[in-house]
């Protein structure tokens, strides 16, 4: 079956003030709007209360994520559209649209978290209609959601620094399916927000496990860590692009034991070779091939540590396993910026970490 796309908010945003710009002229409700998407489509929605009193007037849009599992899908997306004298339009986020409160984002502290492309498609639409009934005045334009403080604290927003609300997103238009871009750009916005506020140093970990771990195990500051889910590779290029002198990896052998074979994208449907690894490093140490058989049986990295620890070289298997992910690591990164690892596992603890593992703590402290 074809997946289904959804719009975005920025989307529903600037049909909602499109319709109210209308309805300002037309003196009455519109009912359905369309606008054209920055990747080309034609999105098409229902209007949802719509009000209108001389010079102003609202209306709102549900937010469809389509097949794509998004916690702002069925929000209602108002625009109020008031004329102004002023020759300049304006865009401003109202309730439920969240504020920024630190640094690294595209828009400045204290703003509407309003993004560019959204911020631009509002402007442009309520534009044409000005431009259709030859109005040359300006307007100010709020857009809000009622409900988005509530829906803010199950997104990154509170991790971004974005406070009251929701964000108006969106740089096609269109949200696809179980996008991937849009983890990465949510990623990419953390890390921003970190090089801006936390200095030169940063905490990756793919994902809960990592910072439950950090927070069992060292006191350090957590508002440093990323999570950076199966981006690995993204995270490290990203993090070098913002120039961070310092970069501290944790993760549990299940995911980093692929970086041991410079494997970047950690996703089982992209690569596995788990067991391939720990195997290939334990024949290297040990010369009972039985050992080596049973850990390519295994299912999970836990059992086969398991293995290794019976034959007594669990600590030189787990040696160079860090040297071969510090090794592709490095060259993945491909410039002097300081790597440190700790690989863990729930079972066994902390398996393996690099040397210089106690220097870097101290810049999270």
């Amino acid at each position: 079956m074809e997946s289904e796309y959804g719009f975005t908010t920025g989307t529903c945003a600037a049909i909602a003030a499109k319709a109210a710009a209308r309805m300002i002229f037309e003196g009455k409700a519109i009912l359905r709007e369309s606008v054209v998407t920055p990747k080309g489509f034609i999105v098409e929605t229902e209007i949802f209360e719509p009000k209108t009193e001389k010079s102003i007037a609202s209306c709102a849009v549900r937010k469809y994520s389509g097949d794509d599992p998004d916690v702002t899908n069925g929000l209602m997306i108002f625009a109020c559209v008031k004329l102004s004298e002023k020759k300049t339009i304006t865009v401003d986020g109202g309730k439920g649209v969240g504020r920024v409160t630190k640094r690294g984002l595209s828009q400045n502290i204290g703003d509407a978290a309003i993004n560019k492309t959204p911020k631009k498609m509002i402007v442009e639409n309520v534009l044409s209609v000005f431009e259709k009934y030859s109005y040359e005045g300006g307007a100010e334009i709020i857009i809000s959601v009622p409900d988005g403080e509530k829906v803010a604290e199950k997104t990154f927003n509170p991790r971004l620094g974005i406070i009251g609300g929701i964000s108006i997103l969106g740089t096609s238009g269109i949200v696809e399916p179980m996008s991937q871009q849009a983890v990465i750009d949510t990623i990419k916005a953390e890390i921003s927000v970190k090089k801006e506020n936390d200095g030169n140093y940063i905490m990756i970990a793919p994902g809960n496990y990592g910072i439950d771990f950090i927070k069992k195990s060292f006191d350090v500051d957590l508002n440093k860590a990323v999570k950076c889910g199966n981006f690995i590779g993204e995270a490290l290029l990203f993090s070098k692009e913002k120039g961070f002198k310092g970069i501290f990896l944790i993760g549990h052998i299940g995911k980093f034991i692929k970086l041991a074979g410079g494997i970047m994208n950690t996703h089982s449907l992209n690569a596995d070779g788990r067991m391939e690894i720990l195997a290939a490093n334990t024949a290297l140490v040990c010369d009972d091939l039985n050992v080596v058989r049973k850990i390519m049986e295994c299912a999970t990295t836990d059992d086969a540590v398991k293995i290794i620890d019976a034959a007594g070289v669990l600590e030189k298997v787990m040696g160079r396993i860090i040297k071969k992910a510090l090794f592709y690591t490095n060259n993945k990164l491909g410039c002097d910026i300081e790597v440190g690892i700790v690989m863990f596992s729930n079972i066994y603890g902390i398996l393996g970490k690099s040397d210089n593992v106690c220097d870097m703590l101290k810049y999270f402290r």
